[in-house]
C-alpha cells in the first residue's frame, strides 16, 4: 500500500454504469488537491464521461490528462462553463476558493461536485444555500472517507438493516501523514485551508450524521493544537470534538497530521459505531501489523463475532446515485440538507475550538 499522504488516493471499484457513454458529460476545474482524481474516478466508473479539464497550472493539467486519457485541456474556466453540453463540474480548488467556483458553476446551469471541505466561512455556506434554492441544482461534496471506502459503505448497510440495533454513539479517528515537504503553501495558511476541524474534520462529522441518523447536532466542545509543526504556526496538527445529535446520539472524533513514517499507509482511519444490540469497527486503510490491505470491518452482536474483508466486494454506489439525482431531480445519494449541515457543524466546531497548544 502506498505510504503517501492520501491526497492522490483514488479508489478503484466495480465499473457499474448507470448511464450510457456520453449521456452525462462532466468536466474538472481546479486541481489543487489530489482528491480530484478520486472524484473523477468514481463518476467515470458510474458511467459519466469526463470531457474537459482546466487549471492554470499546465503541469497539473498534463498529469491529469495522462491519468484520464481522452479528456481535453480547456483554455479557460469560461470554456467549460459556457459549454452547454456539460452537466456537472467537479472541482478541488484551494479550500477557500471552492465556494466561488460553485457559484459560477451554478450560474451557468450546471451541478457542482466539490472536494471537502466545501467552505471556510459561514458567509460562504449561506451564499451556497441561497444559490441552491435559487437554481434547484445540486451542490455535492466529496466526503470520501465514507463515500469512497467499501467498509464504510457496508457499515451503513449493516446499520440500516438493524445489525447492531439503535445507534447510541459513534467514535471516529482521522489521522493523516503531514508530508510537509510535498505540501503547497496554502496547506499552511489557515485562512485558505480553514483549520483542521473544518478540513479533515468534515469527513468525521458527515459520517456521524449519517450513521446516527441525525438531522442536526450540537457541538459540545472542540479543541485544536499544533504539537509538532512549530515551523508552520498556522497549521493545526491536532483537533478533536464532542457532539450530541438531535436524536440523542453522541459522537467523539479526533483528527491529526501526526501519522508516523513507520505506518504502511497515510493514515489509520477508523470508525466505531455502538448500538443497543452490538457494535461495528471499521479499519479503513490498514489493519496494523496484520494486513496491509484496507476495508476491514468487525461486527459483534448477539449472533457472535465477525471479521469481514471487504476490498473489492461492495463498490461505491454513491456516484451512480448522484448522477441519477442530477438527471432526475432526486436526492437519493445525499440530501442537500445533510451535505450543508455537515459543513455547518464543522465551521461551528472550528470557530468555537479551544487552542490547547
Amino acid at each position: 500500500m502506498n505510504k503517501s499522504d492520501g491526497m492522490n488516493y483514488a479508489p478503484e471499484g466495480k465499473f457499474d454504469p448507470v448511464v450510457k457513454e456520453g449521456e452525462f458529460p462532466f468536466a474538472a476545474i481546479g486541481l489543487d488537491h489530489g482528491h480530484i482524481n478520486g472524484m473523477c474516478n468514481g463518476l467515470i466508473e458510474a458511467g459519466a464521461s469526463l470531457v474537459k479539464v482546466y487549471d492554470p497550472d499546465p503541469q497539473k493539467v498534463a498529469r491529469f490528462c495522462e491519468k484520464f486519457q481522452g479528456v481535453k485541456a480547456a483554455s479557460s474556466e469560461e470554456e467549460i462553463l459556457k459549454d452547454v453540453s456539460i452537466k456537472l463540474v467537479a472541482g478541488a480548488k484551494i479550500t477557500s476558493e471552492r465556494c466561488d467556483l460553485g457559484l459560477k458553476v451554478m450560474d451557468h446551469g450546471k451541478h457542482y461536485f466539490t472536494d471537502k471541505a466545501p467552505f471556510t466561512t459561514f458567509e460562504q455556506l449561506e451564499t451556497a444555500r441561497k444559490k441552491v434554492e435559487e437554481t434547484g441544482l445540486i451542490w455535492a461534496v466529496y466526503y470520501s472517507e465514507r463515500l469512497h471506502v467499501e467498509s464504510a459503505v457496508f457499515a451503513g448497510q449493516l446499520v440500516k438493516e438493524g445489525a447492531i440495533g439503535e445507534v447510541v454513539q459513534v467514535m471516529g479517528t482521522g489521522p493523516h501523514r503531514s508530508d510537509v515537504e510535498s505540501r503547497p503553501d496554502w496547506f499552511f495558511n489557515k485562512e485558505q485551508y480553514g483549520g483542521i476541524l473544518c478540513d479533515i474534520g468534515s469527513h468525521q462529522i458527515e459520517q456521524f450524521l449519517y450513521y446516527a441518523g441525525a438531522k442536526d447536532a450540537k457541538v459540545m466542545n472542540s479543541k485544536v493544537g499544533n504539537y509538532k509543526h512549530s515551523d508552520y504556526p498556522e497549521l493545526e496538527d491536532f483537533g478533536d470534538a464532542t457532539l450530541v445529535g438531535d436524536n440523542g446520539t453522541t459522537f467523539y472524533f479526533r483528527v491529526d497530521w501526526l501519522t508516523p513514517d513507520g505506518l504502511g499507509t497515510w493514515g489509520d482511519g477508523r470508525t466505531v459505531i455502538l448500538g443497543t444490540e452490538g457494535y461495528i469497527e471499521i479499519r479503513k486503510y490498514i489493519d496494523i501489523a496484520r494486513e496491509a490491505s484496507g476495508d476491514h470491518l468487525y461486527l459483534v452482536n448477539h449472533e457472535g463475532e465477525q471479521h469481514l474483508s471487504l476490498k473489492g466486494k461492495v463498490g461505491y454506489p454513491y456516484f451512480g446515485e448522484f448522477i441519477l439525482d442530477c438527471l432526475n431531480g432526486t436526492e437519493n445519494a445525499m440530501t442537500q440538507e445533510h451535505t450543508f449541515k455537515a459543513a455547518e457543524l464543522c465551521l461551528i466546531a472550528q470557530r468555537d475550538a479551544v487552542r490547547v497548544r
